[in-house]
């Protein structure tokens, strides 16, 4: 299995940040396994799992990134997992806001900060294989 996190080039560093760990904490909660479990060092203090797959985080325009979101979702590829967050997320004061505001929103409408795509190897580097790392 691999993920990937897409992410707008042009965005501040602070969003990137944030669109990066909105995107992994929702993966995160969707997909059993992908967090291990606490482990101890050598002086027996417990630390919390950490994700136990790579992230690379990827680098594109606001415009490829919707394109990529839009033929995932025509595809209905049930091979992966696709996960959003748009401006209309990043600026709701609440998540019932968010749930407020989406139910008021054109697909269309939509501007994606970021994208994590969850699936078969082969099936995400066929989405992504042409996208840089983020630098």
């Amino acid at each position: 299995m691999k993920t990937v996190i897409i992410v707008d080039n042009e965005l501040p560093l602070g969003l990137i940040a944030n669109t990066s760990a909105a995107l992994g904490l929702s993966l995160g909660s969707n997909i059993a396994g992908l967090i291990g479990p606490p482990v101890k060092d050598y002086n027996e203090n417990i630390h919390l799992g950490i994700t136990n797959i790579n992230m690379p985080i990827l680098s594109a325009t606001r415009e490829q990134i919707k394109k990529i979101y839009n033929n995932l979702k025509a595809e209905s590829n049930s091979e992966l997992i696709v996960i959003d967050f748009s401006t209309l997320a990043q600026q709701s004061k609440s998540y019932d806001d968010y749930v407020n505001k989406m139910e008021n929103e054109d697909a269309d409408g939509l501007s994606y900060l970021g994208i994590c795509i969850y699936g078969a190897k082969g099936a995400v580097n066929k989405v992504t294989g042409n996208i840089s790392t983020l630098k």
